[in-house]
């Protein structure tokens, strides 16, 4: 249940920081996914989120 807490907080996340975190080469990685539905865009930052939220539990083991 704790990895979905982080998963999610990392993803709400990454959405918050997407421009900024998108010039440091996150978000562009196999697993993000960017299409458009009836013309609106949508991303979804799978791999990119994961990738956030191992970090995250690291620091949390660390601290």
């Amino acid at each position: 249940m704790r990895w979905l807490i982080v998963f999610l907080l990392a993803f709400v996340l990454f959405n918050g920081l997407h421009a900024w975190l998108r010039k440091m080469g996150l978000g562009k990685l196999p697993g993000d996914l960017e299409f458009q539905w009836r013309g609106r865009p949508f991303y979804l930052p799978i791999a990119s989120s994961l990738v956030l939220s191992l970090l995250a539990g690291l620091v949390g083991l660390l601290i």
